[in-house]
Formats: C-alpha cells, sequence, structure tokens
C-alpha cells in the first residue's frame, strides 16, 4: 500500500472511526483496564521522547508530526518552543485547539494535513509520536529522509517493535477485510528501518531508544539525525 493511500485510511479512520475513543484515551476520564494500560504507555513514551529534547526550547522551531489530540503539543509549548502541530485528522486538531492552554496559545500553530508537506518548513527537532507506525519500511526510509532534510536537529519518533507477538497480530489483522478494521501497525527491526533508510539514499544516521510496553501499549522510540 501507497504511502498516500496508507495516509488516506489513517485519515478516515482517526476523523470518523476513532475520535471520541482517541479524545477520551487521552484526557483524565475513566477508561477500561486495557486502555488505562495503553494511556500509561503513552505517557511513558511522550516522556522519553521530550527527554532527548533541551529543556530549554526557546527559539526552537518544533513539529509536532501527528499531534492527535495535543498532549506533547502542550509540553512542547511549555519548555518555550513555537511548534507547528500537523495531524491528519481535522477533528483531532480541533480537540487539540481546543485543550492547548490559554497561555501557549501564542506558541502554536495548529494545522490539519500531510506532515511531509514542504509548505510546512523547516525545523529545529521533529516528534512523531505514534504517527509513523503503518507505514511499510520503503514509506517509512522516505518520510524519515524528508523530513530529516528538514530538520537542523533530530528526527525522533516511533515504531511497532518486531517482536514474536506484534507479528503474529499483525498476521491476524490482514485477515479481517479492509473495511471491518483499523490501518494495521507494521511492526518493524531498527537493522530493517536502517536498510530501508540506504535502499532509499538518505543518509541520516538512526539510533534506537528505548522500548515501552505498558499492557497493550508496545512501542519502540527512535531517533534519525543527519
Amino acid at each position: 500500500m501507497s504511502y498516500a493511500r496508507t495516509l488516506a485510511r489513517v485519515e478516515t479512520y482517526f476523523d470518523q472511526t476513532a475520535t471520541r475513543t482517541w479524545e477520551r484515551l487521552t484526557s483524565d476520564a475513566p477508561v477500561s483496564l486495557i486502555r488505562q494500560t495503553v494511556r500509561a504507555g503513552r505517557d511513558a513514551m511522550r516522556a522519553q521522547m521530550l527527554a532527548r529534547l533541551p529543556q530549554d526550547l526557546r527559539g526552537a522551531r518544533v513539529l509536532d508530526a501527528g499531534c492527535g489530540a495535543g498532549q506533547l503539543t502542550a509540553e512542547l509549548a511549555a519548555r518555550g518552543a513555537d511548534v507547528l502541530a500537523c495531524d491528519i485528522s481535522p477533528a483531532l486538531v480541533e480537540i487539540a485547539r481546543a485543550r492547548l492552554p490559554e497561555r501557549l496559545a501564542g506558541r502554536v500553530t495548529l494545522t490539519s494535513g500531510d506532515m511531509l508537506d514542504p509548505t510546512l518548513g523547516r525545523f529545529d527537532h521533529v516528534m512523531a509520536m505514534d504517527s509513523l507506525i503503518y507505514y511499510g519500511a520503503d514509506d517509512l526510509a522516505r518520510a524519515l529522509g524528508t523530513l530529516a532534510t528538514r530538520t537542523r536537529g533530530q528526527v525522533v519518533f516511533t515504531v511497532a517493535p518486531r517482536t514474536a507477538l506484534l507479528m503474529a497480530m499483525w498476521r491476524i489483522g490482514k485477515l479481517f477485510p479492509r473495511a471491518d478494521r483499523s490501518p494495521i501497525m507494521v511492526p518493524h527491526s531498527a537493522s530493517g528501518i536502517a536498510q530501508a533508510l540506504r535502499d532509499v539514499g538518505c543518509p541520516a544516521r538512526l539510533r534506537p531508544l528505548e522500548r515501552i510496553t505498558s499492557g497493550f501499549y508496545i512501542s519502540q522510540a527512535m531517533e534519525v539525525t543527519r
């Protein structure tokens, strides 16, 4: 499946099917025990990704690529960054806009669309939390290469790690009709991503970070730099 087709599928899922679920998951509202583990895992991953950037981000322009409901956006702005928060789902962007504290609004630009749009400009850092997890190796490598060429510092992102459990879930998920399932996370290994970056001619350096496992949330952080 091409990048454009996957992007359209992700937009449909989050903008029409999963908006209310995502809104609740990223709030303080009560959720099921399973979703509590996902919420805790995402909190831990967000903290790890933020730890890769300076505590003082005044003067830095940061792209929150796939900002969702805006939790990471708000934390970046609280550190003083000028944040461009972009998500393919207009509905999630509106949730992020409504939740953004008024004191941070002057540092944040919220927009819906493709995170790879060249009109978004250049950045000091890029954060892409759980927004590249639906793409195959070639599309992922091209996306990372595109972001890296526009970024002075690092691109910090997450993937679904290539574990036995996730590979089994991935194979089972492919058995369901496309109309009946959400976008499938594509598991990756660091070595596979590194090879894909070489295959598309991207000179970026890849560094695996910590894997977060919390119940049904399993995610691997990585970063690329030029």
